[in-house]
């Protein structure tokens, strides 16, 4: 199929015409009052009870205990960064972190968090609490290793693009809901925090600039390369992220005219200047359109409608002296991740707001549901429960390494990037004329997509459930959710949880060294590989932990655990 052809069967699809309608399954899912102490919404003895339940009404004070955990525990603020986390999830955790304050700011509960002063004693009102951890994102903003970040693969350049742009929204909504459109006259003024944006534009702009390198038309007719070191590979994280960032730069991006001290590209070291780039400039949305129709077209879905991991050139021996194969993509890896189904959701979300094209809401709730459906989420009570649906089980949200504790800090990253994701993409949909360069909802169209988004509550909840029941004693959350919902089973047995064997996961156990992988007479290995811990055990026991295997409990496994818990509020809430 051509890239004409599958463009015109994508409009031609079907129409999202009613929405999946909110799946109660006996839970109430109305929001009451935020109770206004922690300890009214969790009225166990212990902040960490490990049988506490994850209902709505709890989800705010166990995000900000969450995130309290992730910051205390595993950030380091004389270092500027999390000092266990590699350069690339350390900016999903900065972006983790935005979007939690963004959360807070946004919440018809802000005004109440003065009752959560047993969460840490500098963060007692909702303001003191988002300057607290807004510190913490400019101490990283200088303790980010952004010179590694520029010379590693595209796809890592593309997390810090996002965070950024994070971070950007952050400070624009807090400031504007808060101050500048206050009606105290004492709040006129803006955020202080509003003199860091063009700080972070300016890395936003570098960042994207050297990611947009990747973008190569002589193989498979486009599409984002992974990496420049090794044989090309164009897989979907690297093209959704493409696509999620550029939509993102076209909408948020607010311009920059530093041109130090980076220089963003080749063309411009002999003068030592970078040139302006303008906010909104269309071609950042035109960038997002040509990608998303290249990925439309590439077959890059499984029977089950999800994402499968990317493709290889067959016969590709390049080099000097080499061949370009076949030049297509035409060696699929059918490895399936989480986080492959979730950063499209925001680029979708994006582009609708960038050209009010509904099909693309239309496309989001498709995948959203198709996830759903493979967690195993209609067979969580039969005798199936246990059986694996293709991108989970018994309902939840799994990698293929969670059951036997193989994932790295790789896969121990990816479910709390879906749960980003699918959290903006299910942000109600303002209604009213186009505001600037962002398209508004017609009032059907709005609420068409807001009963859609509460048919995915349950499910959310499900999973946020189970998250939350992999906690310890110091209130940190474990990597194999399923686990949460099964703990104290005896009967359970690693015998039972068996995974296909499909594609290659070269996220967690490092990049094979065989000529479809690496660059001809290239027997080194990048990125290094990190691989997780061995099976061990392989029949549980009431007393034993199967997310202190491997590498255990990590700031990456607390950044799922924040993320599903705010997903669950924020979609919950509808806010």
């Amino acid at each position: 199929m051509s890239a004409g052809q599958a463009e015109d069967a994508w409009r031609a699809g079907p129409a999202l015409t009613a929405p999946l309608e909110p799946q109660h399954n006996g839970v109430e899912v109305q929001a009451p009052q935020l109770p206004l102490r922690l300890e009214d919404a969790l009225p166990e003895t212990s902040r960490y009870n490990k049988d506490a339940d994850m209902t709505l009404p709890a989800a705010l004070p166990a995000l900000l205990s969450a995130l309290d955990v992730m910051q205390s525990r595993f950030f380091e603020l004389w270092l500027g960064t999390w000092p266990d986390a590699i350069e690339w999830t350390a900016a999903v955790m900065g972006t983790q972190v935005s979007a939690s304050l963004e959360a807070i700011t946004r919440s018809s509960d802000y005004d109440s968090l003065q009752g959560a002063s047993d969460i840490a004693s500098n963060a007692t009102i909702g303001e003191n609490l988002i300057n607290r951890y807004f510190t913490h994102l400019v101490a990283f903003y200088f303790g980010e290793n952004y010179l590694a970040l520029r010379v590693q693969a595209f796809d890592d350049m593309l997390w810090v693009v996002l965070g950024w742009l994070e971070a950007i929204k952050l400070v624009t909504a807090h400031s504007d809901l808060h101050y500048t459109s206050a009606k105290e006259t004492e709040h006129r003024n803006p955020w202080y925090a509003t003199q860091f944006i063009p700080s972070f534009a300016h890395r936003v702009r570098i960042f994207y600039e050297l990611a947009s390198r990747g973008w190569d038309s002589s193989l498979c007719g486009g599409g984002m390369i992974w990496s420049p070191y090794l044989a090309p590979y164009k897989n979907a994280i690297t093209n959704q992220l493409y696509i999620s960032a550029s939509v993102s730069m076209y909408l948020y991006f607010p311009g920059d005219d530093n041109p130090s001290p980076f220089r963003a590209s080749e063309r411009n070291l002999l003068n030592g200047y970078s040139p302006p780039a303008k906010a909104n400039d269309p071609k950042y949305l035109e960038a997002a359109v040509e990608a998303y129709k290249w990925l439309v077209a590439s077959n890059m879905t499984n029977c089950r409608g999800l994402y499968v991991d990317g493709y290889h050139i067959h016969g590709w021996r390049g080099g000097s002296n080499g061949s370009i194969g076949s030049g297509q993509c035409d060696v699929r890896d059918e490895k399936v991740y989480t986080y492959n189904q979730g950063v499209i959701l925001s680029g979708l979300r994006g582009l609708w707001e960038a050209t009010g094209t509904k099909r693309y809401l239309e496309d989001g709730h498709k995948l959203i549901r198709n996830v759903i459906s493979a967690t195993g989420w209609h067979t969580r009570d039969t005798e199936h429960r246990r059986r694996w649906a293709g991108i989970g089980r018994n309902g939840i949200l799994e990698e293929t390494c969670d059951a036997n504790g193989t994932c790295n800090q790789d896969g121990q990253t990816f479910k709390g990037i879906f749960f980003h994701h699918l959290t903006t993409f299910c942000a109600p949909l303002p209604v009213g004329d186009r505001d600037g360069v962002f398209y508004r909802a017609d009032k059907e169209l709005a609420s068409l997509h807001r009963r859609s988004c509460q048919g995915y509550e349950a499910w959310i909840q499900h999973n946020a459930r189970a998250a939350y029941r992999t906690r310890d004693d110091e209130g940190r959350f474990g990597m194999w959710w399923t686990y949460g919902l099964w703990r104290g089973d005896s009967a359970l047995d690693l015998e039972d949880l068996a995974v296909p064997d499909e594609g290659t996961d070269y996220r967690n156990t490092g990049v094979p060294k065989d000529e479809i992988w690496r660059l001809p007479d290239n027997s080194t290995s990048y990125p290094l590989e990190r691989t997780g811990a061995q099976h061990g055990s392989r029949s549980f026991s009431n007393d034993w932990d199967p997310n202190s295997r491997g590498r255990g409990r990590t700031v990456e496994t607390q950044s799922g655990g924040v993320a599903v818990i705010r997903a669950l509020y924020r979609i919950g809430k509808g806010s």
